[in-house]
């Protein structure tokens, strides 16, 4: 079992304490994945990767979603559903299922699953699923679908952004990397960890696309205004207000 803290929530339970999300699969590289997606939505989560530690963290840590492979060492994906149930009946769950196993899928949902991805899978479907499962439960409350860094505003429900009162057209790719940086104001993110949030995770390309779309985006949002988007050689990129130009020295009174 392992738990990762809550970052920057923007969504949080009806009592107000972060929501929490179990997540269950036995590859540890797709589960440490998800975990780091779904912190950054305020989650705490938590994790398990054989059926009967999903149970026991089901009884201890009362998760408000789950997230399950169909498939894991000890017994199958329904199994777990139906030992869960008897603990969190209401709780939503979402299953995780191989790309052509249609018959895990409708076996799922006929079970009582909620919603299921195939693997593989983007991160950012995954959160979007969960967070419409959450919030149809009935154990979310959003606080605030609104991002702003200095004067660059970011809506998550309308999808509209602005720096300085002007609308910036983005793309879906620009909108969550743009996103993905508000999120994480003055704080360095590396290709890496780009890559890992905003492409899916068995994404097979080379880690210069991020500096394309970092590229795209300081067209859009720095081009002709002091800068937001800054690059740390070696490390990576972080957004932060604009500095503001410092103020020229007053000339004394005989040589204005």
């Amino acid at each position: 079992m392992t738990t990762i803290p809550p970052q920057g929530h923007t969504e949080a339970s009806v009592d107000g304490r972060p929501v929490r999300v179990l997540v269950v699969d036995d590859e540890t590289n797709l589960t440490e994945l998800l975990s780091m997606a779904l912190r950054y939505e305020g989650w705490e989560i938590r994790t398990a990767t054989d059926g009967a530690g999903a149970v026991r963290e089901v009884r201890g840590f009362r998760p408000d979603a789950v997230v399950l492979d169909m498939v894991l060492p000890d017994m199958d994906g329904l199994s777990v559903l139906h030992l869960m149930r008897r603990e969190r009946p209401e709780t939503p769950v979402l299953f995780l299922t191989e790309k052509d196993a249609a018959a895990d899928r409708v076996a799922g949902l006929t079970a009582g699953g909620d919603e299921y991805v195939s693997k593989p899978f983007s991160l950012e479907e995954v959160v979007a699923r969960l967070r419409g499962l959450i919030r149809r439960s009935g154990a979310g409350r959003r606080s605030t679908s609104v991002l702003t860094v200095g004067d660059l505003v970011l809506d998550e429900d309308s999808h509209e952004v602005s720096r300085g009162g002007k609308d910036i057209h983005l793309t879906a790719t620009e909108f969550e990397l743009l996103r993905y940086l508000m999120r994480n104001p003055r704080r360095v993110l590396s290709k890496a960890q780009i890559l890992d949030r905003v492409w899916s995770y068995d994404f097979g390309g080379q880690a210069n696309v991020v500096e394309l779309y970092i590229s795209y985006l300081r067209r859009k949002i720095d081009r002709g205004r002091e800068p937001m988007i800054h690059t740390r050689r070696g490390a990576g990129y972080l957004i932060k207000p604009a500095e503001l130009p410092a103020a020229s020295p007053a000339l004394p009174a005989g040589r204005r």
